[in-house]
């Protein structure tokens, strides 16, 4: 089996570049908890692949899987050029997402937002943050369950951490 982009490709180049872009859009889009699932919903896309390229794929882009909320485990990769990817709302959508799934605490500190999160999983809503670009956020660092949000102001922090809540807190 050849590594490729099948006949309904949509305009999706059968390029490494490409076949790498599809995995960190699905993988933002869906849980995807093994390279089964991942293979599936690139053939969804039209792209087929090996699993050794697959394989070979997610090591190179620093795939990790991480545990969620609910405790199940699934795919992660950091943003490929350590910037912003998703703008707007499809950012608000992904942090909200993230959020339900990854939030167990948050607490302010002054300026700063203290985010606790299940092990392994901080990276990831981090990077959500960082993505969203909020309004008062100056920026995020990350460990391993606890992320560090620098915010311009006491008012900025308090202001995050209500979004937080309201985020995961079940709709009415």
């Amino acid at each position: 089996m050849t590594d490729h982009a099948g006949p309904d490709t949509q305009g999706i180049p059968s390029s490494r570049t490409a076949r790498r872009g599809a995995i960190v859009d699905i993988l933002a889009d869906q849980q995807i908890s093994s390279q089964k699932e991942l293979r599936e919903a690139l053939a969804v896309l039209g792209i087929e692949t090996t699993q050794a390229t697959l394989s070979r794929d997610l090591v190179e882009m620093h795939a990790t899987k991480i545990r969620t909320a609910s405790g199940k485990q699934i795919y992660s990769v950091p943003d490929l050029d350590g910037e912003q990817t998703r703008r707007g709302e499809e950012s608000l959508a992904r942090l909200e997402r993230w959020a339900q799934d990854l939030l167990v605490a948050v607490d302010t500190a002054g300026t700063f937002l203290v985010v606790r999160t299940p092990v392994g999983a901080a990276n990831l809503l981090g990077s959500a943050i960082d993505t969203a670009r909020l309004e008062g956020v100056v920026g995020t660092v990350a460990g391993d369950d606890t992320i560090f949000v620098a915010c311009r102001s006491t008012e900025d922090a308090v202001e995050l951490q209500s979004t937080l809540i309201a985020l995961v807190e079940p709709r009415q």
